[in-house]
């Protein structure tokens, strides 16, 4: 069976040789993992995870003084306008805005005038080819990143601004989340159509989660932000492509909203979050979305032994994927203060499972 074959039969709640598999690790820990295993490629990695999605994401080809891509994954100014600087840890460096592009403006107008980038700065012509490379042995599950309609307002605006423009100037605050979400479904509509039918799944998100709870409330996110959150998960499902949807934390209330828009699979279930344990989630929508992620990533891979890990996916995979609707993943990108041992039982657990 092909790696496309049981993410598609995971979508359909059917059971296939085994539970579809997915990645997502930091860069350092990432790189620490090949030296290990003693692998040097990034694919054959992947294959030995027996990880059957592969994302694809075109070539940046605007300003030259723009980082290419998010620059949550680099530091500099990205194509929204926002500058990242790193921060270091003890384990390892991560992005930090220190500029928000949109925090002076008090009108629609200067958020309309603002200097949006052109959907022309991202080249999709060689999408195509490079799919035919990834599947060249095998077809995957391709999967392209669209954006999202919360976190790219906000990174714009300052988290602290943009959530009380909710409240006091909501034009304000839909009229960035509106621009973002058209800026990211044409970008995703013209990826597609250069790709000549060869993405099966596109994903948006944004954390709209904490530990304990939603990061506001869900009557607000329903009115202002849903809109154009269903822009880009509704448009993709009409045209009959699988819907992801990313937010870490607690998201339990609006759930059914996701299903309501056109959500096909929820990522990524953080199970130490007030309500997300994967159980309940499964009996409460298990017959109508497929869950990606659930292994505890705050406590169990850090801090756990390799069999705490073995028994965990044993669960997960039996409660999430008793009829196929499940794939196994981390609960967010494998950080580098995680043993190479639990990592390794994760993958050979849910590879036998």
């Amino acid at each position: 069976m092909t790696a496309y074959e049981r993410v598609m039969k995971a979508l359909r709640h059917e059971r296939a040789d085994r539970l579809p598999i997915d990645y997502a690790a930091t860069p350092e820990f990432h790189a620490g993992l090949k030296r290990h295993l003693a692998i040097e490629d990034d694919e054959d990695l992947r294959r030995r995870l027996g990880c059957d999605l592969r994302l694809v994401s075109g070539r940046f080809v605007g300003p030259s003084h723009i980082v290419p891509g998010a620059g949550v994954g680099a530091p500099g100014r990205d194509f929204l306008g926002v500058v990242w600087k790193p921060v270091r840890n003890a384990f390892a460096t991560y992005n930090e805005i220190a500029f928000h592009p949109l925090a002076h403006v008090t009108t629609v107008k200067e958020v309309l005038e603002h200097p949006w980038p052109s959907v022309d700065w991202f080249d999709y012509t060689s999408l195509a080819d490079e799919i035919d490379r990834i599947n060249r042995n095998q077809r995957y599950c391709i999967e392209f990143f669209v954006g999202g309609a919360f976190e790219t307002p906000w990174y714009m605006r300052g988290l602290p601004r943009f959530l009380m423009d909710l409240v006091e100037c909501p034009d304000i605050a839909e009229a960035i989340s509106s621009r973002a979400a058209e800026f990211y479904k044409e970008r995703a509509l013209r990826a597609i159509e250069q790709a000549k039918g060869k993405i099966d799944l596109v994903y948006s998100g944004g954390d709209i989660g904490t530990q304990r709870g939603m990061m506001l409330s869900p009557d607000l996110w329903r009115r202002h932000i849903k809109p154009y959150s269903t822009e880009l998960i509704r448009t993709f499902k009409d045209a009959g492509i699988a819907t992801m949807y990313h937010s870490c934390g607690s998201i339990v209330p609006v759930i059914e909203d996701l299903v309501e828009m056109g959500l096909d699979i929820l990522d990524p279930v953080q199970p130490r979050a007030k309500g997300m344990d994967p159980v309940g989630l499964k009996a409460r929508f298990g017959d109508r979305l497929v869950f990606h992620g659930g292994i505890d990533e705050q406590h169990l891979l850090p801090h756990g032994s390799a069999e705490d890990v073995e028994r965990e996916v044993v669960r997960l995979t039996e409660a999430l994927g008793s009829d196929g609707g499940y794939i196994v993943c981390p609960a967010h990108a494998i950080q580098p203060d995680t043993a190479f041992a639990n990592v390794i039982a994760l993958y050979d657990t849910a590879l036998a499972a």
